[in-house]
């Protein structure tokens, strides 16, 4: 830590530091949620291919998992926002904690049922109780410490979110998806076509699918048990996340938490809302994060039909390099959380997001692993996004005002909702030829993650330039 001799400041130690040693334990605990919801963001996304071959349905419904995933984050982050506006923030943490449990529970009987609505009404809840956590937890520590380092301690929180997302990113990989029977199906396939071995993979992937409809078609009661079975696979990792839940939600309850801000006048929800729309920061902030949002799930999402389809991979091979993926999105966000010490926020922002549209391209228009590696890469650039974008939207926000405005920046991961459906759309349609360059429907489709990314990148520069108007008029 900086001397006060070195910084030539006369605040104490303590209250320079990033984690003020008496937030030290509250700042420990609260990051272990960090780490909860990075799991159930992860594990989740893979079953969008798995879901689309146990039930056989299309890209465009199988992606209804992230409607439903994401979804429950838009219904729920304002309400959270709005009850611990009044309540403590230990409050909120554990009504998250009780919904998470609840969700993940409900795979239960959607796997005895084996239908996949249930599933999606299981995932919705579950998000509920992930929407009260993000609300939460992220001003919370916002709060725990001066201002001046308020979003360094959040990019050290969110720096944990990535271990999560690697445990979950492993269950799916090593536990999930080799114990589906509809890989077996699908290697057995392979097996007994040897002529797929001269054929595009796209063209492979059609074949098998095509395969996998006329053996439910003739065979429906192998199919209902190849169901039931690849399902309760799907449910057990949920029920011990479940537990897990509940073991940390016993913890939360019997320790206490500093209460860092709370609301003790009545809310004033217009006014609120009118000093949060007339913030072009924090309005641009919003925007920028559903778009983010966004792009990381639908890079995360469909990096499996990319494996599949353009590389020829199964999906537990692909799932791997979506592991890797997370790897190096865990260790970029240290080294960029670092790097912010000497780079501007907003600066910084802007950088990355015309670095992952220059991936994203590349994953476009270069054939074979070049181009899946293209994709991987997109991850180092997304790895500061998420709170980066957070902490500049509500900087200069009151801590009680802090937490309403939080809920918008959670309420915008509704863009994980919407645009990985309209990326599977695109996905079940035909391809393009641009420049000469044939182009198949999967490559097309990640033409929306780098939208994505040209709206991140304005808005990374234009928080630069305006934070560097501002400091010229000071003078």
């Amino acid at each position: 830590m900086t001397t006060e001799l070195e910084s030539g400041s006369n605040k104490a130690p303590s209250e320079r530091s990033v984690v003020p040693r008496e937030y030290l334990f509250p700042f420990i605990l609260v990051t272990t949620l960090f780490a909860l919801w990075g799991f159930a963001n992860d594990i989740t996304n893979p079953l969008v291919r798995a879901f689309k071959e146990i039930f056989l349905i299309s890209n465009a419904q199988s992606s209804l998992v992230q409607w439903a995933f994401y979804g429950g984050y838009a219904t729920m982050a304002i309400p959270a926002a709005l009850l611990i506006r009044k309540v403590s923030y230990k409050s909120g943490i554990i009504i998250g904690l009780i919904l998470y449990a609840v969700g993940a529970l409900l795979t239960i009987p959607a796997s005895m049922m084996m239908e996949f609505n249930v599933f999606l009404v299981g995932f919705y809840v579950l998000t509920f109780g992930l929407a009260f956590l993000e609300t939460t937890a992220n001003p919370y520590i916002l709060s725990m410490g001066p201002k001046e380092t308020a979003t360094q301690r959040l990019n050290l929180a969110q720096a944990f979110n990535p271990m999560g997302s690697l445990s979950g990113m492993f269950v799916a990989s090593f536990f999930i998806l080799p114990s589906l029977q509809v890989a077996e199906f699908r290697e057995a396939e392979l097996v007994a076509h040897p002529e797929y071995a001269t054929m595009l993979p796209s063209e492979v992937d059609g074949l098998i699918t095509e395969a996998m409809e006329t053996n439910a078609a003739e065979n429906p009661e192998a199919q209902q048990a190849m169901m039931a079975h690849d399902l309760d696979v799907v449910k057990t990792p949920y029920v011990v996340i479940a537990v897990i839940v509940i073991a940390v939600l016993l913890v939360f309850i019997f320790t206490k938490l500093p209460d860092t801000g709370r609301e003790e006048e009545s809310i004033r929800v217009i006014a609120l809302f009118k000093r949060l729309l007339t913030n072009i920061k924090y309005v641009g902030g919003v925007v920028a994060q559903a778009f983010y949002v966004g792009a990381q799930i639908m890079c995360w999402t469909f990096i499996i039909h990319y494996g599949m389809t353009l590389v020829g991979l199964s999906a537990a091979q692909a799932q791997n390099y979506n592991i890797l993926a997370m790897s190096i999105f865990l260790v970029s966000r240290f080294v960029c959380t670092f790097i912010l010490k000497f780079l501007d926020p907003g600066l910084l922002l802007g950088v990355l997001a015309v670095g992952g549209g220059m991936l994203t391209l590349g994953a476009i228009f270069i054939q074979g692993m070049t181009g899946l590696y293209c994709l991987v890469g997109v991850s180092a650039c997304m790895s500061l996004m998420f709170p980066t974008i957070y902490g500049i939207a509500l900087d200069g926000l009151s801590h009680n005002d802090a937490k309403l405005g939080s809920a918008g920046l959670i309420f915008a991961i509704v863009g994980g909702a919407f645009m990985p459906r309209y990326q599977g759309s695109l996905i079940d349609g035909e391809g393009m030829t641009i420049a000469g360059q044939a182009l198949e429907s999967v490559r097309v489709s990640f033409f929306l993650p780098f939208v994505c990314f040209i709206v991140i990148a304005i808005f990374g520069f234009a928080v630069f330039l305006l934070a560097g108007k501002r400091k010229v008029e000071a003078l």
